[in-house]
């Protein structure tokens, strides 16, 4: 190359450079905090997207997002909100559970905050009340703690011979104590025993299969820990391997092959997270948007793997189911 064009080429590239440069100065930046990876949540990042875009708002063209994944290591997530302050977005999109807002709200009290969780969030601090959050937070939550009750009964329907049921939680997460008042509101409405098993890593997964094999445990319960969603191949294949029936508390199991679920929908959810991020980066102030709530809960069933485990659904579950997948 000439010098003469090599210095044109450098002076083009320098000017598309300084335009991208300006492009994203003047462009608000959310950040998008979740305690998950890209791979496992990518439905629901879509879905973020999707509200977003309703409200006026395209990645690229009317905002950009800066990515910080704590996939499945929660310590990290207070680093990675401090990360996004620094670099000063405008917005905090936090996602993936309680921990993941626990963190933003702690990271900063001027930058709005949207999130995306399964708790009450009066109760566990992050927001004054629903209708009026208040401060630079708010959101929506789906509150899953409570449908343990619901999904358990939804099992018995399934056998009404079958007695011996578990749970599975994960011992580190913040709606722990909730999952096992639940059971045992369950345990006692019914007569029947609900035995509580514990995993926060994979390797204890496939152990506390094991243990409910050998407690006799002939249905179990998932429960709605962010953490679990990364691992729902592994999930599904323990079921399948050790002919279990399991009930996941949303669709995402089942449609990776999961026999059944009840729950409110996650990308719904996060589509109302993306409306709301829209409408603050246009000016309405965080404090003043009410937390949402779910407003359907939905049955969805797999009969491919019901067939596979040897199980005949009752016609009255069946009836009541809102998605049959064959």
């Amino acid at each position: 190359m000439r010098r003469r064009d090599f210095i044109t080429f450098l002076a083009g590239a320098f000017a598309a450079w300084s335009f991208a440069a300006q492009a994203q100065r003047t462009m608000p930046v959310v950040g998008f905090l979740s305690s998950g990876s890209p791979r496992a949540l990518a439905k629901f990042l879509r879905a973020f997207k999707n509200g977003l875009s309703e409200a006026g708002f395209v990645e690229g063209r009317d905002v950009a997002i800066v990515y910080r994944w704590a996939e499945g290591h929660f310590d990290e997530l207070d680093a990675l909100a401090t990360e996004l302050v620094a670099d000063g977005v405008a917005l905090i999109a936090a996602t993936g559970g309680t921990q993941s807002a626990k963190s933003a709200k702690n990271a900063t009290t001027t930058i709005p905050i949207v999130f995306v969780l399964g708790l009450n969030p009066v109760n566990v601090g992050l927001v004054a009340s629903f209708n009026k959050p208040g401060g630079n937070i708010t959101g929506t939550t789906i509150i899953t703690t409570e449908m343990t009750t619901k999904r358990l009964n939804l099992l018995y329907d399934l056998d009404s011979g079958t007695h011996n049921f578990a749970i599975l939680v994960n011992p580190g997460s913040p709606s722990i104590d909730a999952d096992i008042e639940e059971v045992g509101v369950a345990a006692r409405n019914t007569g029947r025993p609900v035995f509580v098993l514990k995993a926060s890593s994979l390797s204890e997964i496939d152990t506390a299969f094991t243990s409910a094999i050998e407690q006799e445990v002939r249905a179990l319960v998932i429960s709605a820990d962010p953490l679990f969603m990364n691992w729902r191949a592994q999930f599904v294949g323990l079921a399948a391997r050790h002919k279990m029936p399991v009930m996941y508390p949303f669709r995402e199991f089942v449609d990776d092959g999961g026999l059944m679920s009840y729950g409110p929908s996650l990308s719904t959810a996060y589509r109302h997270a993306g409306v709301y991020a829209g409408r603050i980066l246009k000016g309405t102030k965080p404090g003043e948007l009410p937390i949402e709530l779910p407003a359907t809960f939905e049955l969805v069933i797999n009969l491919k793997t019901a067939n596979a485990l040897g199980l005949t659904i009752p016609p009255g579950v069946l009836s009541i189911a809102d998605e049959v997948i064959e």
